[in-house]
């Protein structure tokens, strides 16, 4: 598979999200095969969290949390030299009740290690602050990571959720403070929604940072599996998003749209997934797609998916084609 940059770190264009490893939609029978048919699929590149695995119907449940960067580890334990592991800090577990915030480098130093040993290896290859803290000046924040950097516990950081303005701001605290700055940006993309295009994109275009889209499936509608008469159970729009949410995804303005791609996507002899994938890596600074998978074959046909390669004039018409309707 094709791989792309994230400083100095070289990724898969299609990475696994792992946000369900180890959750009701994946147990861990099915989260360690599905992490192996990624690895036979190509895939580099996984992205997981301290909190993934957490009861979130009650945040106050100690269960689960870092349930996923355990399984995680298990699966890649044998295959760590194969891989880059991106993790996530930044959301303190409801039983610290001590400092000021996620972002604090308090927090950052406890949540490293924690997540260095859930994940049974000696470095992690991103690690990336989860969510703004508007508690921390960020600069503290960098200089903690700059700390593990320094001490070889990781190879690049960036930083997730931020808006453009959030991320020149982050740069000039970086400058300021004589330390690297973020290598990268996760925020949410997909054909549905693109407001990044316009904001966390050019932000990183001008900084020289790569941008790592999730949801870029649009929770499951750019699969192709849904029609209007066909909406599968046991997915996780089906079991994860509230009633009212998919009320508003499953509209007719949706469904006219998912009928447009899928016609644009035929007449090149392609699929509604393999154009979700492919148009995201048609963008600028896009380095690795981080799709979900919760059952055995999602990640090899996510993986697969990437094979298209959309032109810059292609691209703009799958866009028009949704921003139209």
């Amino acid at each position: 598979m094709e791989t792309r940059s994230i400083g100095v770190l070289s990724a898969s264009v299609v990475g696994l999200g792992c946000n369900q490893l180890g959750t009701a939609a994946c147990d861990e029978a099915t989260s360690l095969q599905v992490v192996g048919e990624a690895v036979d699929a190509g895939i580099t590149f996984f992205d997981v969290a301290d909190e993934y695995g957490m009861n979130y119907a009650d945040p106050s449940d100690p269960q689960g949390w870092g349930r996923s960067e355990e399984i995680l580890g298990q699966a890649l334990k044998a295959r760590r030299d194969q891989v880059l592991i991106a993790t996530k800090f930044g959301i303190p577990p409801h039983a610290d009740t001590e400092g000021r915030g996620g972002g604090s480098a308090r927090w950052a130093r406890i949540a490293v290690d924690d997540s260095l040993r859930r994940l049974q290896t000696d470095y992690i290859d991103l690690y990336q602050l989860h969510m703004p803290d508007a508690t921390v000046p960020v600069e503290e924040t960098l200089g903690a990571l700059h700390e593990m950097v320094e001490a070889g516990k990781v190879r690049e950081i960036g930083c997730c959720n931020r808006n453009g303005q959030s991320l020149h701001d982050a740069a000039a605290a970086a400058r300021a403070a004589g330390v690297p700055p973020f290598q990268s940006a996760q925020s949410a993309l997909n054909l549905f929604r693109r407001n990044a295009l316009e904001d966390e994109i050019p932000a990183c275009q001008e900084l020289g940072m790569a941008f790592i889209p999730y949801y870029p499936l649009a929770s499951g509608m750019l699969t192709g599996k849904y029609r209007r008469d066909a909406r599968p159970s046991g997915t996780r729009l089906a079991d994860q998003v509230p009633p009212e949410a998919q009320a508003r995804l499953f509209s007719e303005k949706t469904f006219a749209r998912l009928d447009a791609l899928e016609a644009f996507a035929r007449e090149r002899d392609h699929t509604l997934l393999e154009l979700a994938v492919a148009w995201l890596l048609a963008q600028p600074t896009v380095a690795t797609v981080i799709a979900g998978a919760a059952k055995p074959g999602q990640a090899a046909a996510n993986a697969a998916a990437a094979q298209w390669r959309l032109t810059p004039e292609d691209a703009a018409l799958a866009t028009d084609a949704v921003a139209k309707i």
